[in-house]
């Protein structure tokens, strides 16, 4: 893929999504969510973050459409729109293994 398919508000919307995801914590969310819904608890437990912390977040990812709520009773339920966000995470997480494999130091 060139460059040249990228315009300027393109390039803006992409760097702003990896400066999203460039917050750790957020990243280990979208994981904990995998391809299922989770109540917020779940993700409090499966991070180790806390409550505030956790619905901090939450809220900066549904904001990005990164993740989607669902009402369940009086629980919400948060989870990924698309489970292809899933795989792109673990493509990213594969290349940088095969990069740091490959070279090191890494550059």
């Amino acid at each position: 893929m060139s460059i040249h398919k990228y315009d300027c508000g393109s390039v803006t919307d992409l760097s702003g999504l990896f400066k999203l995801l460039a917050e750790p914590n957020r990243l280990k969310i979208l994981c904990s969510l995998g391809l299922e819904c989770r109540p917020v608890s779940d993700v409090i437990e499966a991070t180790g973050l806390s409550q505030t912390n956790v619905s901090f977040h939450l809220r900066a990812l549904r904001e990005a459409g990164l993740v989607r709520p669902e009402r369940r009773g009086p629980f919400i339920y948060y989870c990924l729109p698309d489970p292809e966000l899933l795989q792109l995470l673990d493509n990213f997480r594969c290349w940088m293994d095969k990069r740091f494999e490959q070279e090191w130091p890494p550059v």
